[in-house]
């Protein structure tokens, strides 16, 4: 015995019983949202990109402020756990040619070297869109639509500037954007009325002459859940290889809800899309987690009940989309060698396109950037393939 009473203690001691504390701490975690899973703070240790099958890129879509690297945190997060991004707004039409005669790159060459230099593929996102669009684009001289020469001009202009000016460094390209409503008809777009139905041929003819090398592909949303909506895509990859155009994959956007599209129909979606020969990709993955917004003006304050996660998501809602998300990343590994990219619209919950006035909790690491349980299972369902 010391001086004053106290006990030598041995180190050894002290260590069995630290570890024992730890474990009986992990039985507890409220971040372990499964029996036998680690915590999520140790899977955080273990990248994304890592985990994923051989081939597949895994990626995120990342704003001005992050390509910028003013975010710095959301830069290490970023470089730490994807292989490919995506521009949220930059390379759509209103961001880099807002005006006739003159285009903007100083932002979107930040973007492409911010990819280019962590070693990650560079998508492009998007080319032609009847959102985003600056009104000129389809404007006559009269007032109304521009006829299609002048349309298909200003169309070939635009796509040979942005994506010459890319070439060899944006792996490949949204080319055309939503062309479809949900009964697989064409949307009744400016492009369309002004052009013709072959305006999506053009947009893919002019994005090869204007880079050979890169990608191509068809993006829209509601694949899964709208079959009649898939068919209309499928028609469109068929058209556009039976003129013997380049089409490279399909993107479903995947802005899913939770339990809706089920794992049979994403299961079902994939295997349609890859039977036209293309490869399937889910482009812009989040879980809506809120009731769909009232009707009402704009500006009005949203009624509580349309926005009843703002103090967090309650435990059972968290291990639901936790859940949700294990569950369709096992179907995306059903279907490996038919997929070729998976990326999240969005690195956190604040960074979400799905807040728009409310408080949503669609992605995998919450406001503060810390990983969820969502994070924790995908983790968890990729790294049982290895």
């Amino acid at each position: 015995m010391q001086q004053g009473g106290a006990r030598r203690i041995d180190r050894r001691t002290v260590t069995r019983a630290l570890t024992a504390a730890a474990g009986a701490l992990a039985l507890c975690d409220p971040w372990a949202p499964f029996p036998g899973a680690t915590t999520v703070a140790a899977q955080e240790t273990r990248a994304l990109k890592d985990l994923v099958p051989r081939g597949w890129l895994i990626g995120v879509a990342i704003n001005q402020n992050q390509s910028d690297e003013r975010d710095t945190a959301a830069v290490d997060l970023i470089a730490r756990q994807f292989n490919a991004i995506s521009p949220e707004n930059l390379l759509k039409f209103e961001s880099v040619h807002r005006q006739p005669d003159g285009f903007t790159f100083e932002a979107q060459d930040r973007y492409v070297a911010f990819g280019r230099q962590r070693g990650m593929a560079v998508i492009g996102h998007t080319l032609v869109w009847h959102s985003q669009t600056p009104a000129w684009v389809w404007a006559g001289s009269d007032g109304g639509l521009a006829d299609r020469a002048t349309m298909l001009e200003r169309m070939r202009v635009h796509i040979a500037t942005v994506v010459g000016r890319y070439k060899g460094r944006i792996r490949g390209w949204d080319v055309v954007n939503e062309a479809l409503n949900d009964d697989g008809t064409l949307r009744d777009s400016p492009w369309r009325r002004g052009i013709g139905d072959d305006y999506i041929a053009k947009a893919f003819e002019f994005a090869r002459e204007a880079d050979p090398g890169a990608e191509l592909y068809y993006n829209e949303f509601n694949l899964a859940t709208r079959p009649a909506k898939r068919a209309g895509a499928i028609r469109i990859v068929k058209e556009l290889q039976q003129r013997g155009l380049r089409i490279d994959a399909v993107g479903e956007q995947g802005h899913w809800r939770l339990n809706t599209p089920t794992v049979a129909e994403i299961d079902q979606t994939i295997t349609e899309l890859r039977a036209t020969g293309v490869k399937v990709m889910i482009t812009e993955l989040d879980v809506n987690l809120l009731p769909p917004a009232p009707p009402g003006p704009r500006g009005q304050p949203m009624p509580p009940e349309s926005n009843p996660y703002v103090n967090g998501l309650p435990d059972d809602v968290q291990q639901a989309l936790a859940r949700y998300y294990a569950d369709a990343f096992r179907v995306l590994l059903k279907h490996r060698d038919d997929i070729t990219r998976v990326t999240f619209w969005g690195l956190s919950d604040a960074d979400s396109w799905l807040n728009r006035g409310r408080v949503n909790h669609p992605l995998l690491w919450d406001r503060q950037r810390q990983p969820k349980p969502a994070f924790g299972e995908v983790v968890r369902v990729l790294a049982s393939t290895k």
